[in-house]
């Protein structure tokens, strides 16, 4: 039967649970590479584009004023909502695959044109160097949506929360490499030479990652919601294959493990808003809580902690990446270690017991901060520990979103509470930084740490009141695709 034959009938397929019973494979190792690779661009990107503001300003590069280069964060930012918006929905529509590639591409061009911005006196060049921030911050915003739907629907249950987990966290590998490629860059090379190279280095990177995703197949899952059996049977044959060629037999799946369906309908913003207010808005109430949360703490410690270096402990401005080097490698450490346990543990005891962690730990650390018992390196050590566990546990806010939505909108859910915590995340360094103030106080700061604390534990006894105990289940069996049928099927496909 044609996949053009299959739309419109009810299909019967294994391909959920064929996929779920296979061990690690080469393939799998191949997955997370390519994947990882892409989200270290957004880390290697902010952390760029944040080292090489204060160059920015000089004469001799771009010669921005304090309020334009503010403005630089502010516009990425906002493309990055409409990106994840606008591409969340493509990814439901065209495939994981293709909306990697497609946002690939567009956070290649964005910032490898903005490395050619030339201050000619006139107002285009601003215009020109914002709308490549814009067009860079909307491609890594839709790699958002279509980079955890691909995890989530390729990877064996067994491994999901994990491999989601370290994925997620590799964020921070690309935040280290963007502080090593800004030292080196804008110490070896002069100040309008260095900046352009740190921002090609991007671009370079992401052609690695398209030669890497395009070796990728197209997620079995999304085919089969599509209606594309043939293709999705292909792909799954595919991976089974590398599966074989590692050494590994593979178990038949019994014909009682099918799943029935109907692609037909196409969904949008609107049935997901149907479906929150409706069939699950606990599940939505659980996703908000744990994206705003984290986004808020990490938007607001991660962007003034250079002010409270500099201000509240006298760190020269040019140490600072040396700091915020540590500071990302505690983020990186905290999924790698901890990811394993969000399978083995369970979800819900690690997603809860992270964020309250992390949050009564920074509340302490106000305590000691303001009661003078701290030195730049010793705060910096407490942000280290703090971040090893709230990293990993941010990490598991996007599990959460994407593995407690119906597939045929899961892209659109990631994009919407990725959205929605952006917001107010923005108000995070709006507030710590009207706290910091000009650095003679610390009780305003103080009480900015217990609020940023208090938040964080809300989060986590949310996710105890409410959190789904996913480790280990299909996706299918968390929740229930939105063309699925319990009526007899009229054709095995697959």
């Amino acid at each position: 039967m044609s996949s053009v034959e299959a739309k419109g009938m009810t299909i019967r397929s294994t391909i959920p649970a064929r996929l779920d019973r296979l061990s690690w494979s080469p393939f799998h190792t191949r997955m997370v590479a390519g994947l990882g690779a892409a989200w270290i661009l957004d880390g290697l990107q902010i952390t760029i584009a944040s080292s090489v503001t204060g160059v920015l300003v000089q004469p001799d590069t771009l010669d921005m004023t304090s309020s334009q280069v503010g403005m630089i964060a502010s516009i990425y930012l906002v493309g990055q909502v409409v990106g994840a918006l606008y591409f969340g929905r493509k990814s439901d529509q065209l495939g994981r695959k293709r909306l990697l590639i497609i946002t690939l591409l567009l956070y290649l061009f964005g910032t490898g044109l903005a490395a050619f911005t030339i201050n000619d006196g006139g107002w285009v060049w601003l215009a020109w160097f914002y709308g490549t921030r814009f067009i860079a911050g909307m491609g890594i915003g839709g790699q958002y949506a279509a980079i955890n739907s691909a995890i989530d629907e390729m990877m064996p249950s067994k491994y999901r929360g994990r491999v989601d987990i370290w994925i997620n966290g590799s964020y921070w590998a690309g935040a280290i490499l963007g502080s090593f490629a800004s030292l080196i860059f804008l110490n070896a090379f002069a100040p309008n030479v260095g900046w352009r190279l740190a921002f090609l280095m991007g671009p370079v990177l992401a052609i690695v990652v398209i030669i890497v995703a395009r070796t990728l197949p197209e997620s079995p899952r999304w085919l089969m919601t599509h209606g594309r059996m043939e293709e999705a049977e292909r792909n799954i044959a595919s991976i089974e294959e590398a599966v074989r060629k590692s050494g590994q037999e593979i178990e038949p799946v019994d014909d009682s493990q099918a799943l029935e369906l109907t692609p037909e309908k196409r969904y949008g913003y609107v049935m997901f808003l149907g479906l929150v207010f409706r069939t699950y808005p606990r599940r939505a109430v659980l996703g908000a809580t744990l994206m705003i949360t984290q986004s808020f703490l990490y938007n607001a410690i991660y962007f003034t902690y250079g002010l409270v270096l500099v201000k509240f402990y006298g760190v020269a401005a040019d140490k600072v990446p040396l700091y915020g080097l540590a500071f990302a490698v505690g983020n990186l450490c905290g999924p790698l270690i901890l990811a394993p346990l969000f399978d083995s543990v369970g979800r819900k005891p690690m997603i809860s017991g992270t964020y309250i962690i992390s949050g009564l730990l920074l509340a302490i650390s106000g305590w000691m901060f303001n009661d003078g018992h701290l030195d730049a390196t010793t705060q910096t050590f407490c942000w280290i520990v703090i971040f090893f566990f709230a990293s990993a546990g941010a990490s598991a806010a996007y599990l959460t979103v994407s593995e407690t939505w119906p597939i045929e909108i899961r892209a659109e859910a990631i994009a919407v509470f990725f959205a929605i915590a952006q917001v107010f995340g923005a108000f995070g360094p709006v507030f710590y930084g009207w706290l910091i103030g000009d650095g003679s106080d610390t009780t305003g700061l103080f009480i900015g740490y217990v609020i940023g604390g208090a938040i964080m534990v809300l989060g986590g006894i949310v996710e105890l009141a409410i959190g789904i105990k996913a480790e280990g289940k299909s996706l299918e069996e968390i929740t229930k695709p939105i063309t699925a049928t319990d009526q007899p099927a009229a054709a095995a496909v697959t």
